[in-house]
């Protein structure tokens, strides 16, 4: 009897022993996984289900797509070119951010979509694209893919009356942009003013 109660504890401390080194490899393991995720200072939104693609003409008349620009690193941001601020300084961001990535900037492709697609001629967005970078694209939603494509993107948007009858509209909307990895893949919401220094590693990290 003393002899069994004895084998049923070696067998006992054999089980414990070998939970012990499973839970132990297993803690590697992870430890491993979390060592080889990327450490980004944007927004990780991989695995979204909202913002996944689009179909809209681009400054040039051409139809584009995120499959377009495969192997690349896409940055989308909505704006309008009447925007007085936020827009353009999002944009000098942008081409900095391009710079700052040396060789691997011709991997990275900025997309502006317009909110005002009424004054947004195609000659108006690729004026204002050169005042950027020639690569820059300018994608232009007609008024009625607008909407949906915004709600689809999570972008908030809202014309706003001049203070007098003779003053231009304004539009107010959401100052992020949108990030996806070189494979079309959305991975990253990057908040307005984040700085292209930062931005510029985030992205360097989805080239690797």
């Amino acid at each position: 009897m003393k002899r069994h109660a004895s084998l049923r504890s070696v067998a006992m401390l054999q089980r414990r022993r070998v939970m012990r080194l499973g839970l132990g490899a297993a803690a590697l393991l992870l430890a491993a996984c979390n060592l080889n995720k990327p450490n980004f200072s944007s927004v990780d939104v991989t695995g979204a289900d909202y913002a996944k693609g689009f179909a809209l003409s681009d400054h040039n008349g051409q139809q584009r797509q995120l499959s377009d620009f495969a192997g690349k690193v896409v940055v989308m941001f909505f704006g309008y070119t009447q925007c007085p601020d936020v827009c353009p300084a999002t944009m000098i961001e942008l081409a900095e951010v391009k710079k700052l990535l040396g060789a691997d900037g011709a991997r990275l492709q900025a997309l502006f979509v317009t909110l005002d697609p009424e004054r947004d001629t195609p000659e108006l967005l690729q004026a204002y694209m050169v005042n950027f970078d020639p690569m820059f694209l300018a994608l232009r939603p007609t008024l009625e893919q607008l909407p949906l494509l915004a709600k689809d993107f999570k972008i908030y948007y809202k014309k706003v009356a001049g203070k007098s009858s003779d003053s231009y509209y304004t539009i107010d909307h959401s100052a992020g942009s949108y990030i996806f990895d070189t494979k079309g893949q959305l991975r990253l919401f990057t908040r307005y003013g984040s700085g292209a220094p930062v931005l510029a590693a985030d992205i360097a990290q989805l080239l690797k």
